[in-house]
């Protein structure tokens, strides 16, 4: 009987520190739990309610020859306080594209602190003739048929766009009518694709029909003949077109102008005097 009494006790001994023990981990455990909370919920405060209006830390720039990083960032209105929060990319987006040279503007915000910004320029499909003072000055008009920029100092980069005549005092940011639109759009496809096709006319003039749209008179550069279209410009008929001026050289006398509205050359010669 005593002997069983000892076991008892010691029992109950084992069992009483065994709950302490148990407690002190359950302590632990909660002050573990509790400063993980604290560090997640501040670290969630910092994330979201501070960083954000802290300052960008980078801010990438791609411009172009003529609107460098630091007039990006000024006309954008981006200065050392801007921030995430602070910060409306439509709005940038507008400002940017309201430059002249600026054919498309791409503005991204990336959380929390970095910006993006991403600016294409236009480029010259044909030039135009426009007044300065006294003379005439080539005005570069792109794609879209906006007059973007005045040509200045060397030329050299634009003897091979078509020049646009027929078109009255084009001036910077002037668009042409939307009847228009589409022959840049031609001349820069072809541009891309054929370019010896493009440096062979010297100039393309644009008359108002009578009624409504437009034709095209084409100049040869090796060619005296002038050249009437319909406005759909396109490399096919370009091609058509000087294989055709190659026959019309030979007839006596040589026309003054060949008309292909209709698909086929007809031509008129000039009355001599």
């Amino acid at each position: 009987m005593k002997m069983t009494s000892d076991y008892s006790y010691a029992g109950s001994v084992n069992a009483g520190a065994g709950a302490k023990s148990s407690k002190k981990i359950e302590k632990g455990l909660k002050r573990l739990l509790v400063i993980a909370a604290v560090i997640f919920i501040a670290e969630i405060i910092w994330l979201f309610g501070v960083s954000p209006f802290i300052p960008f830390s980078n801010i990438e720039v791609q411009g172009f020859d003529g609107f460098e990083r630091a007039q990006v960032l000024a006309q954008a209105g981006i200065d050392e306080r801007s921030s995430f929060m602070s910060t409306n990319i439509r709005e940038i987006r507008e400002r940017l594209s309201a430059n002249v040279l600026v054919e498309s503007a791409i503005v991204i915000k990336r959380f929390p602190d970095k910006l993006s910004i991403f600016l294409a320029p236009r480029t010259a499909a044909a030039l135009a003739l426009t007044t300065a003072g006294s003379r005439q000055v080539p005005v570069y008009v792109d794609r879209h048929g906006v007059f973007f920029k005045i040509a200045q100092g060397d030329f050299r980069e634009t003897q091979n766009l078509p020049v646009l005549s027929g078109i009255e005092n084009p001036m910077i940011n002037m668009r042409l009518p939307s009847g228009l639109v589409s022959l840049l759009d031609s001349i820069s496809v072809i541009s891309a694709a054929s370019p010896e096709l493009l440096s062979a006319i010297s100039e393309i003039r644009i008359e108002r029909k009578a009624w409504d749209g437009y034709d095209l008179v084409l100049f040869p550069v090796h060619s005296s003949i002038k050249v009437r279209l319909e406005n759909n410009l396109t490399e096919d008929v370009l091609k058509f077109m000087f294989l055709m001026l190659n026959v019309f050289e030979s007839v006596s006398p040589v026309p003054d102008e060949i008309d292909f509205r209709s698909g086929m050359g007809t031509y008129k010669i000039e009355e001599q005097s």
